[in-house]
């Protein structure tokens, strides 16, 4: 029995002093003041003329049948896609989208209060078209060539960049800049000095579409030639900055 109670002391010792040097680390720790430091948000951003539109629109047709509406649809989009690759338009950059055969209802008011259900008249089927336009300088001429051939509805224009990487480049660069530049002007205000960078994020850069050149099939059958402009594309980065300041 001694012999029992001498081992669970000794234990209860061994314990106690294994734990000594670990609470006295904590102790440490918490008595070592935190780095002082400093986050700030910077904001670049770069233009560059776009090199590509995207063009989003729609042959619209309408007949008695479901079928009729259908072939009729079908042949205005296939005079659109034929000449857009006598335009030089590849494959590659021709997506058709958003197919739908929609009953068209002729409805009716109710007589004597009694509920007259609707009737069927016809159909409509709309087929939309996704196209990449590589060459800016033929745009004008293919939204004038597929209004003329069967393009009835949307006209929306995209003005994008095929590769913005350099100039997503230059706006991080200005972004990182912007913030070093706060940090310097908040630190010579508080009367510290400003130290090491100790941690850096970027945000997903945000290019800013130009609306300049967006028209409407509606509005294009008005003019003989398509007028288009471009503008510039504008990528913006926002970067975060934390620095430690030297006491």
């Amino acid at each position: 029995m001694k012999t029992k109670t001498a081992r669970l002391f000794a234990l209860t010792a061994m314990t106690a002093a294994a734990m000594m040097p670990l609470a006295a680390q904590v102790s440490a720790q918490e008595a070592t003041p935190r780095e002082a430091t400093i986050s700030v948000s910077g904001e670049g951003q770069s233009a560059i003329a776009p090199d590509m539109a995207i063009l989003s629109f729609s042959v619209v047709k309408q007949a008695e049948t479901a079928a009729a509406a259908l072939t009729e649809n079908s042949k205005a989009l296939a005079d659109v896609l034929k000449a857009l690759k006598e335009a030089a338009i590849e494959e590659r950059d021709l997506q058709t989208s958003n197919f739908s055969v929609q009953p068209l209802y002729k409805h009716y008011e109710p007589k004597d209060g009694v509920y007259v259900a609707p009737e069927i008249t016809g159909y409509q089927v709309s087929n939309g078209l996704t196209v990449r336009v590589r060459d800016l300088k033929k745009l004008g001429a293919i939204l004038d060539t597929s209004v003329k051939l069967g393009i009835n509805q949307g006209g929306d224009i995209t003005f994008t960049n095929d590769k913005p990487e350099a100039t997503v480049t230059e706006a991080r660069k200005l972004a990182v800049a912007d913030a070093l530049a706060k940090a310097k002007t908040l630190t010579e205000a508080a009367g510290v000095k400003l130290g090491r960078v100790i941690q850096i994020s970027e945000n997903s850069q945000r290019p800013m579409p130009v609306p300049a050149g967006m028209m409407r099939a509606s509005m294009m059958k008005e003019a003989d030639s398509v007028p288009v402009a471009s503008g510039e594309n504008s990528y913006s980065v926002v970067v975060n900055v934390t620095f430690a300041l030297e006491q």
